[in-house]
Formats: C-alpha cells, structure tokens, sequence
C-alpha cells in the first residue's frame, strides 16, 4: 500500500503536505473523528481525499454546494480516481444508476447534499455500500450560531445509524468556539481529535479606505498594487459595470457572474487563470474552489454581510504565501445600504407562505408531490405572473431555502447526457428493425461505448453530428424520438436556473417556520452585520487582531502590515520626527518668511503630510504667525 506521501505526489505531484495536512490524515487513518479548521487556501479537500484513496470503501462527502462538487469530482476523475456526484437536477434514473454503481462498482468518492441522506433510495442503497469513512464539509452549516445555518445537517449523524463503525472528518473554514462545539456534538463526534490553523494570515495586509469617490480609489490602488486582483460586487449589473470601468482605463478586466451560461463563466474563469486578463470582478459565486496562488490583491468595493464571507473571500489573495492585500472601499450610504439589504432580506412569515403558495402553483405542484424534483425557474417571468416585486421574491425564496424548503440554483449547468435502457441483444434487434436509427445508434456505440448500457455518459450532438455528416437539430430530433420509444434516456443540455423542492410539496399554512427561532437567526444575522460594519468603521484596532478576536482567537500580536497598524506606527514616527522638523522650520524662518511649499521643499528628506503637520502644530501654538503676503514668519 503507498504511503500518503506517495499518494500525494501521485495524485497531485506535490511532495510535501501544507500545515496540518498530514496530522489530520494520520488521526482519520487511525480511526480518529476529526474536528480540521482550515482556513480558505488551506486545502481541506486533501485531508479526506489522500485518506480515503490508502481505505477499502467508498469515502462518502457530505457537501451542500453544487458547483464545489462537480469541480472536486471532475478534478478527482482528470486525475483518474473515479468519483460521482448526486446533486438536485439530476434524474431519478440517473441518481438510481449512480447510487448503484457505488454499491457495487470500483467508485472511491460519492458527493451528496445533506438532503439526499434523509431519502428512502438513498438509505437502501448506503446498506449496499462499503463505506471507508464519512467527510463533512462546510461543517459550520450544522449550527445556528453560524453564518451558513443549514436544517438538514442536523441529519447527518443519522448516517452512522447505517454505516456504525465509520469514523467522521468535519472540515471548515470559518467557525467560532460556539459553532465548534456545536459541530462536534451535533455531529456526534466521538473523543474528536480538534486541528485548528491559525486564522491569522500574515501575508495579507487588510486595509479599509471610507472614500468620496470609490471608481477613484479602485482605480487608485490597481495601478498601486501588481497583479492578479478579484473586486467583489453585491450585484450582476454592478459587475459588469465596474468591469467595463477598467477596461476604459486600461485595466484588463472581466465580470462574472451566476447570470452567465455555464460555457461564458467556465471561459473567463479559465482565462483569468492563465493571466489573459488581470482583474475579474465578480459577485460571492466566484472564487469557491478555484486555486489560483499568485492573487495579489482582494478588493471588496461593496461591504459583504459577515466576517465569516469576507474572511473567506479576502482569503483568496496570497494562497502562495507572499505578500498580498485584501482592501475595503465603502461610503457611509453603504452601510445604510448594508442595513436596508438585510430588513429587505428578512420578509414577514405571511409572505413566505404566500411566495410558497405561488411557487407551487406556478410549478403546478399537487399537495405532497415534487420531493427533491427540478424545474427549470425564471424569476422575472414568475413575478410577473403574480404580479410581486421581484427583489422583495427572490429575498423570499431565499429565506425559503434557508429554512430547506425549497432550493435555488442559480448557475445550474447540466451537459447532455444519455443511457441505453435495454440490453445490447434487444438494441441490436431495434436496430434491424428500425433501420432509420442505425446510424445514429452505431455512431453513439463507436464515439462513447459500452458505458452507455451502465451508467448515464455525457455527450455532444455535435460530435454525433460531426460524425454523421448531418445537422445538430436532426440527431437532437433522433434521439428525442429514442427516448420516447423507450430505447434510451435521452437529457439534453440544461442552463437555466432551477428550483427544487426539498420537502414534498406543503400547504403553505402547514410550512414547518419556527416564528420564535427565525427570530433568534435574525437577531444573530443583524449581530453579524454590526460586527462587519464595526470592521470597516473604525481604524484603532488592527485588523488582524479584530479578525482573530471574531474568531476567538486572542493575540496581543499586531500585524505590523494592516492600515490601523501602518498609520499608528506612521503617527508615531512623526512623533520622533516633529521637534527636529520643528527646530529646522524655526531655523529656516529666521532668516526669511517663507511660504508652506518653500518649506516643503526645503526639507525633502521628510514626508510633506509631515512637515504640514509640524507647520500647523506651531501655527497652533502662536510659535509661527501667518503674514498678509500669505508667507509664515517667527511669531
């Protein structure tokens, strides 16, 4: 069997582990439960993967993004480990053909969402399974003093119901001492092994400017600071406004966000990584589980909610350990603006009931039917057949999903896929009888194979057409045809945002909202926001220290690199400076009168803002007097 090293240098051509990687691969390969706090850039995903990889079994992720467990299986299947996925959107013909091959095939790694684990299918078949051990990520969700507090992860633990003797690995990012807790008893973690890295980073400087003009500004510190950047915007259309900014002035700059085709966000991401252009300025769907060491900077040019989100996002600068910025441009409307969001954020439980009703009706959901179904989702045209303000709904939805109703997902892409339902006899039968059909069938056995009888494969109808020497339209036409013939399952490709019912479908006055605890959640939200702003508004404290503090963290160190820690160590050095400038000032001045610039030039080996400063101590205390020529002389 190899070593972990070996498996990390095979796998991921690396030769040594980051910090507190290996001691947390040790203590699950010692049957350990393990508490691992990483922060962002820390790489978490290793410390189940390497594990799991050197395990007999099938290593179970419980994870409740979509796109985060698409883009670890696709990076786990390049580097040949086989891996599935079983997210909302799916089919239920594909899920049953996925959860199958786990129970009886060669896959190592099954990524769910916490609402998979509570279904009848998905129970019956874990029984099935060779489970090597359990991975949470985004452990944080299971409480509700957390930022991200997700209802279902509270079922997580029933797992161990099945699978008894399996030992778990909870991973975050992000979580105070509270939410710690919570995780190792909610998840009943047993006599848990805890590794928590430092939250400080000391290579990124955090700095927050309160400005007049913020385009100024951000232009300001990118031509300032060299290389890759991320500006983070509250909305799509800021995005692509604050983009196209840059690129007027010469900065190479792209925007992105959920809105955008899957194929749109997968290129300029792409083409951000490989530097074709320097800044990408996104919304918060950017940046999860991309891995790109060299940015240099994070600029936030609208205030996120929490301290939890902006330590993450700020965490995407300097992965690579050299010196990097994460930088705060705010004016006091945003702060305003911030308090307005989260009030508009938080809808009366009467209009969650009544956007519910809607949605069902909308969808033509009968009562108790849609349980974990998707349906394509346009918000414009859903507010506009009922007529409701489509911020005030999406907020709404939002809260609904929350509270694991519903789900909406936003930047759902979905490839074409297909299956062949019968056996190779029966097919090649079909096809002697169907002749019509033989080229397309022959064509989909030659490009993709056996696979197809196995398991769900994605396909391109252009490369079928390519093949054929046809048009796309007229295989797309084919194999619609197939598939209500019944000779195979035929899923054409999906864009377009998707809701899902996690519950089946409720009357709305039986919706399961807890008026007291949603209370309890606004409070704590409205608590985390006052923490963002107290962040951003005062300029004493260090900001690494106050980030620590957040965090529970205590340390009497300062960073020495953060703008409180710069201007008070700048204050203090004029301090030193000022009865030397003083005595040179008084010097100058009793030979001639002379205007503030002539003194400033006069003393070039110190900072003008500090020679200004010396100038207006001394005006203050009646040692210089100002002439009527506007020239300073000795009083």
């Amino acid at each position: 069997m190899k070593t972990a090293n070996q498996i990390l240098r095979t796998y991921w051509r690396h030769d040594t582990f980051r910090p507190l990687q290996e001691d947390i691969i040790n203590a699950v390969l010692a049957g350990r439960d393990v508490l691992a706090l990483l922060p962002t850039g820390g790489g978490k995903s290793v410390c189940f993967q390497v594990p799991a990889l050197m395990m007999e079994g099938i290593c179970l992720v419980v994870s409740p993004l979509i796109a985060l467990m698409r883009d670890q299986v696709e990076g786990l299947r390049k580097k040949g480990v086989k891996a599935e996925a079983i997210y909302a959107g799916m089919s239920n013909k594909e899920i049953d053909i996925t959860l199958d091959n786990c129970a009886h095939g060669d896959i190592k790694f099954l990524y769910v969402s916490p609402e998979r684990l509570k279904t009848t299918l998905f129970k019956e078949r874990l029984k099935k399974m060779t489970v090597c051990l359990l991975a949470v990520d985004e452990a944080h969700c299971i409480s509700q003093w957390g930022y991200d507090f997700r209802p279902t992860y509270l079922e997580i633990a029933a797992v161990k119901e099945i699978v008894p003797d399996v030992n778990t690995l909870a991973l975050t990012a992000s979580a105070t001492l509270k939410v710690q807790g919570d995780i190792v008893d909610k998840l009943r973690l047993e006599n848990a092994a805890v590794f928590k890295k430092s939250f400080e980073r000391e290579n990124i400087s955090y700095s927050v400017f309160r400005v007049e003009d913020k385009d100024r500004k951000l232009l300001e510190i990118l031509r300032n600071v060299n290389g890759s950047a991320i500006v983070y915007v509250m909305s799509r259309k800021r995005a692509k406004t604050v983009a196209g900014l840059l690129s007027n002035k010469g900065i190479r700059a792209d925007y992105y966000h959920a809105g955008l085709t899957a194929k749109q966000r997968a290129l300029k991401q792409e083409r951000w990584i490989k530097n074709e252009f320097r800044v990408i300025v996104a919304t918060n769907a950017f940046g999860m589980g991309i891995d790109k060491p060299d940015v240099r900077l994070v600029i936030h040019y609208e205030l996120p909610a929490n301290i939890e989100s902006y330590y993450q996002e700020a965490g995407r600068a300097g992965r690579d350990g050299k010196k990097s910025y994460a930088v705060v441009i705010y004016q006091s409307f945003d702060i305003t603006s911030l308090r307005q969001r989260f009030e508009q954020s938080s809808p009366e439980i009467s209009y969650l009931r009544e956007v519910y009703q809607r949605l069902a009706n909308y969808l033509k959901l009968a009562i108790g039917s849609g349980f974990l179904v998707s349906y394509d989702f346009d918000l414009s045209h859903f507010s506009t057949t009922y007529d409701l303000d489509p911020l005030k709904a999406y907020y709404a939805i939002k809260k609904l999903e929350n509270e694991e109703l519903i789900q909406l997902n936003e930047g759902f892409y979905s490839p074409s896929k297909l299956f062949i339902k019968t056996n190779k006899q029966h097919l090649y039968e079909f096809q002697v009888a169907n002749a019509a059909y033989d080229h397309v069938i022959k064509a989909l056995l030659r490009i993709y194979g056996g696979e197809l009888f196995s398991d769900f494969c994605t396909i391109q109808e252009k490369k079928l057409a390519d093949y054929l020497g046809v048009g796309v339209l007229a295989v797309k036409k084919q194999l619609q045809v197939l598939h209500g013939m019944e000779m195979l399952i035929y899923q054409p490709l999906k864009e377009e945002p998707q809701i899902t019912f996690l519950t089946p479908r409720l009357k709305p006055e039986s919706l399961p909202i807890n008026a007291k605890k949603l209370a309890e959640k606004r409070q704590l939200d409205k608590g985390k926001i006052e923490s963002m702003i107290a962040y951003v508004d005062q300029d004493h404290r260090c900001r690494s220290q106050y980030i620590l503090e957040y965090f529970d963290e205590i340390s009497d160190k300062e960073c020495g690199i953060c703008d409180s820690c710069l201007n008070r160590r700048r204050a203090e050095s004029e301090a030193v400076k000022m009865p030397k400038i003083m005595g040179e000032i008084s010097t100058l001045l009793s030979e001639n009168s002379l205007s503030v610039n002539d003194i400033v030039d006069s003393l070039p080996e110190y900072q003008e803002a500090t020679v200004i400063n010396a100038i207006r101590f001394m005006l203050d205390n009646h040692q210089l007097k100002t002439l009527n020529s506007g020239d300073l002389s000795l009083k």
